[in-house]
């Protein structure tokens, strides 16, 4: 099954323009706001009881944030690192990069089980970016151990939507949406592409390092009868990247990464979905069958290509327990079959294998209590077998300001195919690395200001990850640097703010702080991971709303990294603030000016020791939309 692939993507394209025959307006509906990855089924906002963050596609605009990377700094539990225009990773709870797991509209967004790098990921045509913080494993399985990351595309409103955007700045950018839908179906079509000249990331007044960006998404939907619905959804990428070369046998910072511009790299991404939903029993019981395939491609100046693949087939019950339709029903039972293979060209002749089986009870009971119960069994052909567990409560106080939630899991991470199998010139991997197993829970309060201005959100939360994976200069037997796992805990600890607040009619705040304990079983620090991270916006609307002006500000402090030289320490980086600054003005109803500075006052610091960060840049653009 999993090898018909030509034959479902042909099928794929003969079906997407059926769907968009079948076009009627159709007038618009509110639905209650949802956090459509939460669980097997989308889970209403107030009545989810694990840690999450949403940045909407409202938000991105208001502060001008051109790239993924950029909207998840400063979020709540989030830590951001980048080495250079090419490479950034996401940390969630203190939990490594690859114990996150980043989807693209449901879809795994990298294929081969390896982690994601968003490092070009431009936020064009995104609807909304959802984080959810702790372990995830019932729903997603390996790597979501920490957390996933969920980027929801634009597929339009009722009706005809079109629009596009150009900015120019340091390069240039433009990206156009096209979408229809009406009551028997829908079609979407979304298109970037972005040339970043980027900046000598060395730090040494060398060459720019850029990177550029083409993508091209395409869904749809097509309700074929009142009881089925089907669906599609394609999209593909093409990244090119300039980079450095790093000397291992450098003294300082300053000298670990030369400006090298003969350096390049490309990365190629797909992924790809075809689904069915079907409705019984007055939409009492559901079904919902998927199939998802995920192929990334990389190559450098200094490494021959790589391929990683991934193919999902998902099975998924649902029932109203207490006879309602599934959307309204206050008691609801899921059930998830999946079956999953990723391969690598690291290890051509090794493939993965799993097969799993998850049941998730949700209950909306009275008194503003909600349940969310899930249990899942890895059925794993290359590893131990695995069972993971969670579980979510939140309590609305009746006529009472206050929401307390709180969440307990169990999570796990297969060890990546580079892990395993790497071998290059400075890197070599270990085939008899174990899994690693976190497990956490959170306990947190929610107030609701009054008339509506806002909220402020408190978690605190503490993870313990078995079994942790790390990379040691000189331990494989030919001097070169491998991969081990630590006996022992690794703790982490922490606490979570968030805060939103309309401080007049045209003035809005935000605030979102984390303080992050994280160390290893034998006490030290774990890099890249901030103790301090704080972020504030405030947006000032004017002309009667015709213009807005929106200033962030991120401060990180309490930052380790190890200098990969010398004798390999782990020391503290500096502490760092940056500003930012973003506009626009409506010169007609549908077409905006818009305009952003990154790095206002132009401050020099660094995330990854000896890897310089972007300075001050000015960007103008034009947004127009129908």
């Amino acid at each position: 099954m999993f090898r018909k692939k030509s034959a479902q993507i042909a099928l794929l394209a003969a079906t997407l323009p059926a769907m968009a025959q079948a076009q009627e307006d159709a007038a618009p509906v509110t639905l209650a706001p949802v956090v459509l990855t939460a669980g097997l089924q989308p889970v209403p906002e107030a009545g989810y009881g694990r840690a999450f963050s949403i940045v909407t596609a409202e938000e991105i605009e208001a502060r001008g944030i051109a790239s993924v990377q950029d909207a998840l700094r400063a979020l709540p539990g989030v830590s951001v690192s980048s080495s250079g225009t090419s490479h950034t990773q996401i940390r969630i709870r203190g939990g490594e990069s690859d114990h996150t797991l980043v989807l693209i509209d449901g879809i795994e967004a990298n294929g081969g089980g390896d982690e994601y790098v968003v490092a070009g990921l431009e936020t064009a045509n995104i609807e909304r970016i959802e984080v959810l913080r702790g372990p995830q494993s019932v729903y997603y399985g390996s790597n979501a151990s920490a957390g996933v990351i969920n980027i929801i595309t634009d597929k339009g409103g009722p009706g005809l939507s079109y629009g596009g955007k150009i900015e120019v700045g340091n390069g240039a950018s433009a990206s156009g949406h096209v979408s229809q839908n009406g009551e028997r179906g829908g079609i979407s079509l979304n298109l970037s592409a972005s040339d970043d000249h980027g900046y000598d990331q060395s730090g040494d007044g060398g060459e720019k390092d850029g990177i550029t960006r083409k993508s091209i998404g395409l869904s749809g939907w097509y309700q074929a009868t009142d009881a089925l619905r089907l669906g599609a959804s394609l999209r593909r990428a093409a990244e090119g990247y300039d980079y450095d070369y790093s000397d291992w046998m450098a003294t300082d910072a300053e000298s670990y990464v030369v400006d090298d511009d003969s350096l390049h790299g490309e990365r190629d991404e797909f992924q790809g979905a075809l689904w069915a939903e079907f409705a019984m029993l007055d939409g009492r019981l559901t079904h919902r069958l998927a199939y998802q395939d995920t192929v990334t491609k990389n190559r450098s100046t200094e490494s021959a290509e790589s391929r990683g693949e991934t193919e999902t087939l998902k099975y998924r019950l649902s029932y109203g327990l207490d006879g309602r339709p599934v959307e309204d029903a206050a008691h609801l039972l899921n059930l998830l079959a999946e079956r999953q293979k990723d391969e690598s060209t690291l290890a051509p002749d090794f493939r993965r294998e799993m097969n799993s089986l998850a049941l998730e009870y949700r209950g909306f009971l009275e008194n503003g209590l909600n349940l969310q119960a899930g249990l899942r069994h890895d059925d794993n052909a290359n590893f131990e077998d695995f069972t993971s567990w969670n579980l979510a409560l939140s309590w609305q106080m009746p006529d009472r300001p206050f929401r307390l939630h709180a969440s307990a899991g169990t999570g796990l991470v297969n060890p990546s195919y580079y892990e395993l199998y790497s071998d290059d010139m400075f890197s070599v991997g270990n085939p008899f690395l174990k899994p690693e197993k976190n497990r956490g829970f959170d306990l947190g309060i929610e107030a609701q200001l009054p008339d509506g201005r806002g909220s402020v959100d408190v978690t605190w939360f503490r993870e313990t990850l078995e079994d942790e994976v790390v990379y040691l200069p000189g331990l494989a037997p030919d001097g070169r640097a491998s991969y081990t796992n630590l006996d022992g805990e690794s703790p982490r600890e922490g606490v979570e703010i968030a805060a939103k607040l309309r401080a007049a009619e045209n003035v809005s705040l935000a605030l979102d702080y984390t303080y992050l304990d994280a160390k290893t079983p034998e006490g030290t620090v774990e890099i890249r991971r901030p103790r301090h991270e704080l972020g504030l916006s405030a947006t000032l609307a004017l002309l009667d709303g015709a213009a807005s002006v929106t200033a962030d500000l991120r401060h990180v402090s309490g930052n380790y990294d190890t200098e990969f030289w010398g004798m390999y320490e782990t020391s503290e980086l500096d502490d760092f603030t940056t500003v930012n600054l973003a506009g626009g003005y409506d010169l007609t109803s549908n077409i905006r000016l818009t305009g952003r500075v990154v790095n206002l006052f132009d401050a020099e610091y660094s995330e990854v020791w000896g890897y310089a960060a972007p300075g001050r840049t000015v960007h103008a653009g034009l947004e127009a939309r129908w």
